[in-house]
C-alpha cells in the first residue's frame, strides 16, 4: 500500500512510537526485577520486530506494529455508549462460530514472523477466553496488553499473569467510583480496585484503560486521579477517545481543543509522572500522517475471523480463516482505505472511519465481496 506522503516515513514513526514505548516500561519497572528482567528481553525481541519490518518496508510491503484481537464478542456489562454493542459486535449469547484457540494461537504466531509486537486483547470480555490467552502466553516476543473490565480476576489468571509476563491486564476504569459505575454498573469500581490491589500485592504489571469524554478528561488527566491508580501498582495508563454510537453522544467526542489538550497533559505527566506509561488511541494524527488504522499502524480481527480496519468501523472483506494476515494486509478494502486519502480526511469525532462509515461501506458496496463482518 503506497503513503499518501512520499516523505513521511511511516514505518520509521511506527518504530519510533514502539521504541518510546518500551523505553517508558523498562523505566516504569525497574524496581520490580522479575518485571525488568522480562521487560529487557522483550526490549531486545522489539528491535528484532522492528527490523523484520523495515526489511519488509524497503521490499515494498507495510507491516504494522500493533494488531488488536477481539477474541470474543460475549460481555457481561451494558456499559453506557458502548460502540461494541451498538454495532451489534458485542452481546450477552455465547457466540457461535468464533476462532478457537488453536487458530488464534497461529494467527499469533504469523504475527510474531511478521513482526508485529504488540497484539492487544479485546473483546467483548476477553477474559472469558482463558485459553486464548493462555495461547498468547506462549509467544514472549509479543506484549499483549489485555483490555478487560476486571470482573473476572480469579486465582488461575493471577498465576497465569506470573507466569507469562507478556500478559499484561489492562483494566478500564472511567475516573473515580461515582464515574465508574455510572458508565459500567454498580459495584464495578470496587471489583476493580480489588483487583488492582492483589496484582500490586503479588508484583504483577497491569495498566489501566480511561475513555476520554468531554466530561471527564478534567477528572482523568488529574494528578489526584492518576496518583491513586500509581499508588496502587498501575504501571500504564492508555487514554482512549470517546466515539459517540449516536447522536445524544455527540457531545461527549473530545474535539480539537481536547485532543490538544490531553496531548499537551500526556506530555507533562511523561515528565511529571515517569513511573507510569501513557499512551493515547487514535493518538496525533497529525504527527502520524492520518488514521492508522486498516493497517498503517494497526488493524483489527473480530471473534469470528474479519479482518477489520478498526474496532469502530467493523467492515470486512476478508477472514483470517481463510487467508494469512499477510494477504488480509492487503485486502480490496484495506488498500482502498490507504490509497485513497479517507484516512486523511478531517473529522469531528474520535475515529475518522466510524465518523464516514457512508464512505465506508460505499467502498465496500463496490468491492468484489461486500459484507458487514
Amino acid at each position: 500500500m503506497k503513503e499518501n506522503s512520499a516523505s513521511f516515513d511511516l514505518q520509521a514513526y511506527l518504530t519510533r512510537g514502539v521504541e518510546e514505548i518500551v523505553a517508558d516500561a523498562v523505566r516504569a519497572t525497574l524496581k520490580n526485577p522479575k518485571e525488568s528482567l522480562f521487560m529487557a528481553k522483550f526490549a531486545a525481541a522489539s528491535r528484532a520486530a522492528s527490523k523484520r519490518r523495515r526489511a519488509a518496508e524497503d521490499a515494498g510491503e507495510h507491516i504494522p506494529s500493533f494488531l488488536i484481537a477481539s477474541i470474543t464478542s460475549k460481555c457481561n456489562l451494558h456499559c453506557a455508549g458502548c460502540y461494541s454493542r451498538c454495532n451489534e459486535a458485542t452481546t450477552d449469547a455465547e457466540p457461535v462460530r468464533q476462532l478457537t484457540s488453536e487458530e488464534w494461537l497461529r494467527i499469533f504466531e504469523e504475527a510474531d514472523r511478521l513482526g508485529i509486537s504488540f497484539i492487544l486483547l479485546a473483546g467483548g470480555e476477553p477474559m472469558l477466553r482463558r485459553s486464548v490467552i493462555e495461547a498468547a502466553g506462549k509467544k514472549e516476543n509479543i506484549l499483549f496488553p489485555i483490555f478487560t473490565n476486571g470482573t473476572y480476576m480469579d486465582e488461575r489468571y493471577f498465576d497465569l499473569f506470573d507466569r507469562c509476563r507478556n500478559l499484561i491486564p489492562i483494566m478500564s476504569i472511567e475516573g473515580g467510583k461515582e464515574t465508574t459505575d455510572r458508565r459500567r454498573g454498580e459495584g464495578v469500581y470496587d471489583r476493580l480496585i480489588a483487583g488492582m490491589e492483589e496484582l500490586c500485592r503479588r508484583r504483577l504489571i497491569f495498566g489501566a484503560s480511561v475513555t476520554v469524554t468531554t466530561q471527564n478528561i478534567g477528572e482523568v488527566t488529574s494528578d489526584s486521579f492518576l496518583k491513586k491508580l500509581s499508588d496502587r501498582g498501575c504501571k500504564a495508563v492508555i487514554f482512549v477517545e470517546f466515539v459517540p454510537v449516536s447522536e445524544d453522544g455527540a457531545q461527549l467526542a473530545p474535539g480539537d481543543a481536547e485532543r490538544a489538550f490531553l496531548q499537551d497533559e500526556i506530555a507533562r505527566l511523561r515528565s511529571d509522572r515517569p513511573e507510569m506509561v501513557y499512551v493515547s488511541f487514535p493518538g496525533d494524527e497529525k504527527r502520524s500522517g492520518g488514521c492508522v488504522a486498516a493497517g498503517r499502524g494497526f488493524f483489527h480481527i473480530n471473534s469470528h475471523g474479519g479482518a477489520e480496519p478498526c474496532p469502530f468501523s467493523p467492515y470486512s472483506d476478508v477472514n483470517v480463516k481463510d487467508t494469512s494476515l499477510r494477504e488480509a494486509l492487503r485486502s480490496p478494502l484495506f488498500t482502498a482505505l490507504c490509497d485513497g486519502g479517507l484516512l486523511l480526511d478531517d473529522h469531528t469525532g474520535g475515529c475518522v472511519l466510524y465518523e464516514k462509515r457512508e464512505l465506508v461501506e460505499r467502498i465496500m458496496a463496490e468491492g468484489p465481496h461486500p459484507r458487514k463482518s
